[in-house]
């Protein structure tokens, strides 16, 4: 990756709509995502076979993480905060591959999941407290701190975006100047490098939403002592 990050070439138009690549490597992830869940979920047993086990392994790993950052029954968040994970984990790694821009690494695909995370919020938090309850929460402590709190709904979105669009742009950047300096072996190291930045960035990021999310539902939240996960 050696143009500007701020720049999206088209590949193809849709009518009058452009589609460029990070769109067709994302819709590509998304596909392989689907497909490998639908593929490795539809036979189920009582008795889990190793990538059974595995899968159990990260869905519990990821219930554990809601309940320890969120206070909550992860039932209601799992599917978001999975997906999230997920998708900017793979999305991230997709830099290993030849040619291929991770979608992560261009600004507008972070501002859409950083603009997920605010949606979820406010979704969450009027769901669970009700809206004129959650509307009450912009004027703690003092209504006088009704702008601060605004802001800071908006701010906090912004900074989930800058922090994953500039780890992730200049890892890729940096790796892809190397290359063309000094030819296929020498960046490996870096590439591990980035492989390993992405996968801190993926957690980051979904811990950061996990926090904003909980904060929005922290006072009716149930605790883990009290929180009912089934057999």
């Amino acid at each position: 990756m050696t143009n500007s990050p701020l720049e999206t070439l088209a590949l193809f138009h849709i009518g009058p709509v452009a589609v460029s690549q990070p769109v067709v490597t994302t819709w590509i992830i998304m596909a392989l995502l689907w497909a490998g869940a639908a593929c490795f979920t539809r036979r189920l047993t009582l008795v889990p076979s190793k990538i059974q086990t595995v899968l159990e392994l990260i869905v519990g790993t990821i219930d554990q993480q809601i309940r320890d950052t969120m206070q909550a029954d992860p039932q209601r968040y799992r599917a978001l905060v999975g997906t999230l994970f997920l998708f900017i984990l793979v999305s991230n790694a997709s830099s290993l591959v030849p040619g291929v821009e991770p979608p992560t690494a261009h600004i507008e695909t972070d501002a859409a999941l950083a603009l997920i995370v605010f949606c979820a919020t406010i979704f969450h938090g009027i769901r669970t407290r009700g809206l004129g309850r959650y509307l009450a929460t912009f004027a703690e402590p003092t209504w006088i701190m009704i702008p601060l709190n605004l802001v800071e709904q908006i701010t906090r979105t912004f900074s989930l975006l800058v922090r994953l669009f500039g780890n992730v742009m200049s890892g890729v950047f940096v790796v892809g100047i190397v290359l063309s300096l000094a030819g296929l072996l020498v960046p490996i190291p870096l590439m591990a490098l980035d492989l390993l930045t992405g996968a801190v960035q993926a957690y980051i990021f979904t811990v950061l939403a996990m926090v904003f999310i909980g904060a929005a539902v922290l006072e009716n939240a149930p605790t883990p002592s009290t929180t009912q996960t089934g057999p």
